[in-house]
């Protein structure tokens, strides 16, 4: 089952509903209770569970002329559970690039890219070992799923998963923008090796210093 679907049939349970109320606006706990058909102490269930998940957040408190409710809202997080656009927009910006400028253009514009993203992050500019990690937790963070391997004498980053997976078999220049950003934050030159075939994995070996 596709990510999609699993978010889909979420949103469809009670703290799913939940969800979706609060993306329309803030509530209190009665106006949820209303809303769902269920008692004040079951949203209050509910509403602790996603707390604790980071994806509700109290965001102050409402005053009538009765006790002071507190108020809900979606914690930033929460638009991860949302189908986004941004697979499908960036396939075509790349089909657009791809059309009227020449591959060497469109590989210089994704290492900028690279380069404009790596600052987003403080690396520790501590031993190779130290920089490395912090730069495999950030390509995870991104939506990779790497280790630090041991490739013919060298250091290489491999992913069971690419971040840019939906767009790689169209366009595998997208993974200069990949090592622009390892290469950047790891602060040597980092060479991607990826396998774009079928399900695409990603492989950078990274130079020793």
């Amino acid at each position: 089952m596709s990510l999609w679907h699993k978010n889909q049939r979420f949103l469809a349970s009670t703290r799913g509903q939940i969800i979706t109320l609060l993306r329309r606006s803030s509530r209190t706990v009665d106006e949820l209770a209303q809303a769902l058909g269920l008692t004040d102490n079951a949203v209050r269930a509910h509403l602790a569970a996603l707390e604790r998940d980071g994806i509700v957040q109290q965001r102050g408190v409402r005053r009538g002329s009765g006790k002071p409710a507190s108020v809900y809202a979606l914690a930033p997080e929460a638009e991860q559970l949302f189908p986004k656009a941004y697979d499908p927009a960036l396939q075509q910006l790349l089909d657009v690039l791809s059309e009227r400028i020449p591959a060497d253009e469109v590989e210089t514009l994704l290492r900028e890219v690279g380069r404009r993203m790596a600052t987003q992050w403080k690396i520790p500019r501590g031993e190779l070992r130290v920089r490395l990690g912090a730069a495999i937790e950030v390509f995870n963070e991104l939506g990779g799923m790497a280790e630090l391997e041991a490739c013919d004498g060298h250091s290489c980053i491999r992913s069971y998963s690419c971040p840019l997976a939906a767009v790689v078999p169209g366009h595998p220049a997208v993974c200069r923008l990949t090592e622009t950003l390892l290469t950047e934050l790891v602060g040597v030159p980092v060479q991607q090796h990826c396998d774009d075939d079928g399900s695409p994995q990603c492989c950078f070996t990274v130079a020793t210093t």
